[in-house]
């Protein structure tokens, strides 16, 4: 007689390899999430410190911390009413150069009414930037005799209407020749005559309070520092002349 053959016993809990599997693997999920989120977390700290860094330097935003929030409680927390915004002031660069564009937009306005009187002629005075500052250059057929270091008459008026424009601020004054030579009872060379006068228009400019006397200075080039070529009669004008140059702020190194 052959042997009953039992039933099978059927494993209904088998279900549960698979879901603690499942959770493994779901739990390993979370874990690499969780990592990746430090890490990015890491990279925005760093970037909102470079931000926050770069807007203080400009004096854009004021500063309510050293590092952001890296707490929890930190991040949740209220953030402080922000302060209003302000614009950058002006710094001490922009206003020099907005005060000598005023002093520039000044001279220009009277040159041209000047010319319009016929006070002096249209090319007796010009301004340009050099290296030092801005210049005045000063024609001689506007302003002196030829071989005479006084100042014309008429030309006395347009120096006095120019001190009450220049800024109380150092300057120098230049006095150029052409390559001619001289030779007078008054002047031995063009050295003198340079010389002499640029510390005529010197003499003026302290005379009307347009400097202090310790902040001008007054030198002559004679005909060593040219600004057109003297072989021709045209550039030997240009070259007889005397530069009041408004210098440059110097800075501390």
């Amino acid at each position: 007689m052959s042997k009953k053959k039992l039933p099978e016993h059927v494993n209904h809990e088998r279900w549960l390899v698979s879901y603690a599997d499942f959770i493994t693997l779901l739990f390993a999920f979370f874990v690499v999430l969780f990592a990746s989120g430090q890490n990015d977390r890491r990279k925005t700290v760093k970037l909102a410190l470079a931000m926050q860094s770069a807007f203080q330097y400009n004096g854009i935003f004021d500063q309510h911390a050293k590092t952001p929030a890296l707490s929890e409680a930190a991040a949740t927390a209220p953030a402080a009413t922000p302060s209003p915004f302000a614009l950058p002031l002006p710094s001490a660069m922009n206003a020099e150069k907005q005060a000598e564009e005023k002093t520039r937009d000044q001279l220009d306005q009277l040159i041209h009414h000047q010319v319009a009187l016929h006070q002096i002629g249209a090319t007796s005075i010009s301004l340009h930037d050099a290296d030092a500052g801005l210049v005045i250059s000063l024609r001689e057929a506007g302003f002196f005799n030829s071989g005479s270091a006084e100042i014309r008459p008429e030309a006395l008026e347009v120096l006095k209407s120019i001190a009450e424009i220049l800024p109380h601020s150092p300057l120098r004054v230049e006095g150029h020749t052409d390559n001619v030579p001289i030779h007078t009872g008054q002047f031995a060379t063009n050295w003198e005559l340079s010389t002499a006068r640029a510390a005529d228009v010197t003499r003026l400019l302290i005379a009307q309070n347009a400097v202090e006397p310790s902040e001008i200075s007054a030198t002559g080039y004679a005909e060593f520092h040219p600004i057109a070529d003297n072989a021709t009669e045209a550039g030997r004008q240009k070259n007889r002349r005397v530069d009041i140059i408004l210098l440059k702020p110097t800075r501390e190194p």
